[in-house]
């Protein structure tokens, strides 16, 4: 049995399909709510459902996430608040939620003698590049509130492998996109505006670069860090492309691919605090690559070309607002 938590999200539900695609059996955590909705788990193909059991929960729970663990071989560890603009105002939800949330699920995993955890780290930790690439080595910088968070959990873990042998592997994406991302990242951001027929694109700073990850390729790390031998227990393990763009460059590719021309007008809601935004990411995968064997096998462009696929589907796009800001 292999568990999920956040598997309601992104990266979350495509690591779901992943593993029965594998014939695995899957155990998934999706956020309580009233509505009983599954988040982007009930987007998945009934044959897919039909091999996972979806638990309605919270990470935040203690003695649920003891339950949850309990008779499992492989824990993922997704389920985190990620927006960074919404941790300037709720700061106090990222800590409860990404550190407090990932103990519980330490505990779980210390008290039912599950074989593997691997621990969703970001990019984001790194703050802006010092050195480039940057590899597992870099200095930690929390420049908003929700890296702090990551920061703490990521320490966390590792307390939890020197002090009790609880087997962790953190896992480290840089800036994944792909179908069902969040509206609060830049890709969909400018996909879901175009899709909807805008032409005059809302963003704010163009000048950061980033190193964008297809979804695809993200979860075949997930995966290769699972089956990893024991030795990289206690590792963190970074998982980019290393390529970098501009976010400017990235509209402009992204307008190419679906066949128009934009104009982006800066929206200063958008903007990050000057000193809180993180201007460079670039990854070295080098330690993943040399551990595991894995390599991203989707281009940008190709990852972005499926991605404006799907978002240009109505069905797909109605699950959006894409000219209101969603922090």
């Amino acid at each position: 049995m292999h568990a999920v938590t956040g598997a309601d999200g992104f990266i979350g539900s495509h690591l779901v399909e992943a593993l029965v695609a594998r014939g695995e059996q899957v155990r998934a955590l999706a956020l309580y709510n009233s509505a009983g909705s599954w988040g982007w788990l009930d987007s998945l193909a009934p044959d897919v459902l039909a091999e996972v059991e979806v638990v309605l929960g919270d990470v935040r729970d203690a003695e649920q996430m003891a339950h949850f663990c309990d008779g499992v071989d492989t824990v993922f560890h997704l389920a985190a608040l990620i927006a960074i603009p919404y941790s300037y105002a709720a700061p106090r939800s990222y800590v409860e939620t990404n550190v407090v949330g990932t103990l519980n699920v330490l505990e779980g995993v210390r008290r039912g003698g599950v074989r593997r955890m691997v621990h969703t780290s970001t990019s984001e930790v790194y703050g802006t590049a010092q050195t480039v690439p940057i590899d597992e080595s870099h200095p930690l910088q929390g420049q908003s509130p929700y890296s702090a968070s990551k920061i703490g959990a990521d320490q966390l873990v590792y307390s939890y492998v020197v002090s009790f042998d609880v087997p962790a592997v953190t896992l480290r994406p840089f800036n994944t996109f792909g179908p069902r991302q969040s509206a609060r990242a830049v890709i969909p951001t400018v996909v879901a505006q175009v899709a909807e027929g805008q032409r005059e694109i809302l963003l704010g700073s163009l000048t950061p670069t980033r190193d964008f990850n297809f979804v695809a390729d993200t979860v075949a790390a997930f995966l290769a860090v699972a089956d990893g031998e024991d030795k990289l227990i206690g590792e963190v393990l970074n998982a980019g492309s290393g390529r970098e763009v501009s976010i400017g460059d990235l509209v402009t590719t992204i307008a190419r691919i679906m066949g128009t021309e934009v104009e982006v007008r800066q929206d200063d809601t958008r903007l990050r605090p000057e000193a809180s935004e993180v201007m460079r990411l670039l990854a070295d995968r080098s330690k993943l690559h040399a551990a595991t064997g894995w390599e991203p096998t989707h281009s940008l462009e190709d990852g972005l070309a499926v991605t404006a696929e799907w978002f240009s589907t109505p069905t797909n796009l109605a699950h959006y607002r894409p000219t209101t800001y969603t922090v």
